[in-house]
């Protein structure tokens, strides 16, 4: 055999084998890990508060089922994860393309809630669609959209924080939402909707001198709008004064107040509060966190502030770490409806603002809330991920790991440094070399 062929054809075994390349993901952020902490850890107190709080009342009442609203719970919190987890993965391309459609929808259907046969009446106020045993509430999904949308209009044109002027055609949008969210009556969504926009105004570098002058405008409209609507002045009276009328307007706030009262520092133990049943309204819905308090004392309402507060944290440093205008104005509106609407929530239980029916976010029974909140916190999950997701390649047998991102970049630096060097030396070397034979 010539030697062309033995070196054509190596002995058998003496050819290496590739080692094995084995992907895994870079651990994500610090503030994903801890955004769904804090959702996760709310999902499942309140998943546990809702049957606490709604048990004697179902048992008790028509459906004569206990575990009635824990059922739909379940039900609806699997779907929002569901949701969730696609929104975290490829959220931003999905719904920043549909924001005009998601907008269009949301007025739709804040305008069909007052068409006769198809808004639903409950305690004077229409705010949902029946669907069979889903009930819809536009309102709930609209102060969503309407982020989306600011976020996109103020990304794409920054000159509309210059001035008040300026901020006219954003304006305009919120002023639509909040005047039908108003109408039906909700005026805290509708307030939770205006910090929203506040959140995302104040984000875009808008002046705080701006925001001052439209805050001010927007206190005037809200004061007429107590004035002219009896209940709201009700409500109003309630809270400055609830001792005045306990068995009427200041029904909810003083019970409110007997069970956070009875609750103590530890509570009076899961599951054995009075308050929740029958005198204690919507214990499930807007006053859970009454509930809350009576029964894990002031710990439970500490540890509700505490989760709070760290989706706030994580939510806004998402938000300062945002790789684009679009997302960070996105991450800090989204950050800010959760937020505000749980200090709205809590400072009316703890009687220290007037009821306004916000239900506490991923906490209090609610399907329309529960999906909304969750296709939000999926968004923020998908900003908060890794910038590309970024993989490392494992190089199995020899023990090394390679890394695809800064250190391939950083060798190719380095490489190509040494041979600029080598060829700045080998120039210098050959003049020098030119100037000796010179000399000679």
């Amino acid at each position: 055999m010539s030697a062309r062929t033995r070196r054509s054809h190596p002995a058998k075994g003496s050819r290496k084998r590739a080692a094995p390349r084995t992907r895994r993901r870079v651990r994500q952020p610090v503030e994903y890990s801890l955004l769904l902490t804090a959702t996760l850890c709310l999902l499942a107190f309140g998943v546990v508060m809702v049957f606490s709080a709604s048990s004697t009342t179902s048992l008790l009442g028509d459906s004569g089922d206990g575990a009635f609203y824990l059922k739909r719970t379940l039900l609806f919190g699997v779907i929002g994860l569901l949701i969730m987890r696609v929104m975290s993965v490829r959220g931003v391309r999905i719904v920043r393309p549909l924001t005009g459609a998601l907008v269009f929808v949301s007025l739709v259907g804040l305008v069909a809630v007052m068409v006769p046969g198809i808004g639903m009446e409950v305690n004077g106020a229409r705010r949902w669609i029946s669907a069979g045993f889903f009930q819809i509430q536009p309102s709930e999904f609209a102060k969503v959209a309407l982020v989306l949308y600011g976020a996109h209009l103020l990304a794409t044109r920054p000159q509309l924080t210059r001035s008040v002027a300026d901020m006219g055609p954003f304006l305009a949008a919120v002023g639509v939402v909040c005047m039908l969210v108003a109408l039906e009556p909700d005026l805290g969504t509708a307030m939770v909707c205006c910090l929203g926009a506040a959140a995302l105004l104040l984000t875009a570098g808008a002046r705080v001198r701006d925001l001052a002058l439209i805050a001010a405008a927007l206190g005037v409209l809200v004061l007429i709008a107590i004035l002219i609507e009896p209940y709201r002045m009700e409500r109003l009276t309630g809270f400055l004064n609830p001792s005045h009328d306990p068995a009427g307007t200041g029904f909810q706030a003083t019970q409110a107040r007997i069970a956070l009262g009875s609750g103590g520092i530890l509570g009076v133990g899961l599951g054995e509060s009075v308050q929740k049943a029958f005198y204690l309204p919507e214990a499930h819905t807007d006053m859970i966190a009454a509930v809350v308090g009576e029964e894990l004392g002031f710990i439970g309402i500490l540890m509700l502030v505490g989760l709070y507060g760290l989706f706030a944290y994580a939510g806004l440093r998402t938000a300062q770490r945002a790789r684009d205008r679009y997302t960070k104005l996105l991450a800090a509106g989204l950050t800010t409806l959760v937020c505000m609407q749980a200090v709205i929530n809590l400072f009316a239980v703890m009687g220290l603002a007037p009821l306004t029916g916000v239900p506490l976010p991923l906490v209090s029974y609610g399907n329309s809330s529960m999906l909304t909140m969750l296709a939000a916190v999926g968004l923020l999950l998908n900003i908060a991920r890794a910038p590309g997701g970024r993989l490392r390649v494992v190089e199995g047998g020899a023990g090394r790991t390679a890394s695809r991102t800064t250190t391939s970049r950083k060798s190719r630096t380095v490489a190509t440094n040494r041979h600029r060097s080598r060829r700045h030396s080998g120039a210098r070397g050959a003049r020098a070399g030119g100037r000796r034979r010179a000399a000679r």
